[in-house]
Order: C-alpha cells, then structure tokens, then sequence
C-alpha cells in the first residue's frame, strides 16, 4: 500500500539538522481501515477503499448502511481509493497506519484547494491589467469579449473571470521532516493544499523514490 487518508491540522515551523528554521505543515493520520476490495477479475483494476473518522449509521444512506453491516463495520465519514498492485495481502477491516511510511522521505499529497469565490481575471489567471494612466478607463477589466461578424460569439475556454479555488490539487515531491507513528504525526516540509482540518490523501513520491 502506498498512500493513506490524513487531516491536515496547520502549519507550524522547526529547526533542521543543521538548525535551519523549516516551515512544516502537520498533518494528523489516524488509523485507515480498509472497508472494500477491488480486484481485476471483478472490478478490472486493482485498488482498496480507505475510511476515517466514524459515523453514525443513521447518517449514511441505505446502500452505505447495508454494505457497511455487510462487512461489520462502523461507517466512515471519509472514504478514498488507492491502487494497488496486489490486493491479497490485505483484508476488510484490516487497520493501516502511519508504519507505511518508515523508509520513505518524500511524497506527494493531494487535497481540495482553498474557494477563493467569483474572480476577476488580474487575480485568477495572473493579467497584468491595462495602463493605469489618466483617462484609462479598463485598469482590471479582461479587454474585448467579442468576435467580428465571423464567427459572432466568444470561443469557450478562454480565460475570463469566474470561480477561483475549490479545485483538486496534487503537490509533488514534499518532503517528511519528521514522523511520530506513536502519535500519528506527520511534518512535511512546505505547504499543501487545502484548509484548516480539511481531508488529505498521502502517496508515496512517484517522482522521488
């Protein structure tokens, strides 16, 4: 298994082997359980589902409910899918925790961006503006929107204002400062994306063995 589910917590900042001041972002990893199998013969890919965080059964639909008493289990109020090579040496149920990551330095971790809300185009695609002389009259406005007669429309997927944030985001190659499997603790050093107590999932580095 290579990644598990993780609640960031803040940032904070600590002194390195050479007492160096590091920004670190302290993320809470409880104990996974496994709550589902897939395999290639059924599923046609190889992958096992995560959950934290306990919830009541009246607060999961009926399906959910079912499959969760299937299995004997307490429902989780966060669920993620992991691939996986091979699945059979684990089972439902089954706990995973932070021992995963004993020999790895670097990983790569995924989260739900901060909302930023409605936009204009100088803040979410970085437009320098136009001149702010006297007289100017569009200093932060995005410029032409239309076409001429041919083709009479404006073209989809151009850069206009809109909704900023709020979108998933994977940030590659951060690397673990520092781990406390007895505490459930993880440092990695820089930011990740997300807010305060948002869901996170932590994957060992592709990139960076």
């Amino acid at each position: 298994m290579n990644g598990l589910i993780g609640e960031k917590i803040g940032m904070t900042q600590c002194l390195d082997e050479k007492g160096r001041l590091v920004p670190v972002t302290v993320i809470k990893v409880e104990k996974n359980v496994i709550v589902n199998i897939k395999n290639k013969e059924r599923d046609g890919y190889n992958a096992i589902v995560c959950g934290i965080k306990d919830l009541k059964l009246n607060k999961v639909n009926k399906p959910l409910a079912g499959f969760f008493e299937k299995n004997s289990l307490t429902p989780k109020r966060f669920l993620r899918e992991i691939r996986i090579d091979d699945p059979s040496s684990y089972s439902i149920g089954q706990n995973i925790g932070l021992e995963i990551f004993e020999n790895v330095n670097f990983v790569d971790v995924t989260g739900i961006s901060k909302g930023k809300g409605f936009q204009g185009v100088m803040k979410r695609h970085n437009f320098h503006g136009g001149p702010a002389t006297h007289g100017s009259k569009f200093q932060r406005q995005n410029g032409s929107t239309g076409q001429n007669t041919f083709p009479a429309k404006s073209f989809k997927g151009v850069k206009r204002a809109g909704r900023m944030g709020r979108e998933r985001v994977t940030v590659q190659n951060l690397k673990i400062v520092s781990k406390s499997i007895q505490d459930s603790i993880l440092l990695i050093k820089g930011a990740i994306p997300g807010i305060k107590n948002g869901i996170v999932l932590i994957r060992k580095a592709i990139k960076k063995a």
